[in-house]
């Protein structure tokens, strides 16, 4: 299990971005001091479905909704060949915690703080 180190996109001009190639489980860290975007693609031939569940959601409160179980994670489906990005504040309920991604050895990702 490998911590995704962050990547600061603040910087001015172009700049130099990491990429990691996760495993069958890593980790990042949310910072809500910053817009986290999370940025996937995935280099094989098949579709690749990533897990995204910190450990601290149980539940939230959903207007009109009530309560809405976040416990088993948010899913993200990549195909082949193809990038998905997620801002983690529009799943913030799942990146509560340790936030572990899971199940998709192989996909590469970056993780920006703006």
């Amino acid at each position: 299990m490998a911590a995704i180190a962050s990547i600061n996109g603040r910087q001015h001009g172009a700049f130099a971005a990491a990429r990691t190639t996760l495993s069958s489980s890593d980790t990042i860290t949310r910072d809500t001091r910053f817009k986290q975007i999370l940025h996937l693609h995935n280099p094989t031939g098949g579709p690749l479905t990533l897990l995204i569940d910190g450990d601290g959601g149980t539940s939230v409160n959903a207007p009109g909704l009530g309560a809405v179980s976040v416990a088993s994670g948010y899913s993200i489906t990549v195909p082949a060949g193809e990038v998905r990005v997620v801002d983690l504040d529009t799943i913030n309920a799942y990146t509560l915690g340790v936030v572990t991604l899971s199940g998709a050895a192989t996909l590469v990702a970056q993780l920006f703080n703006f």
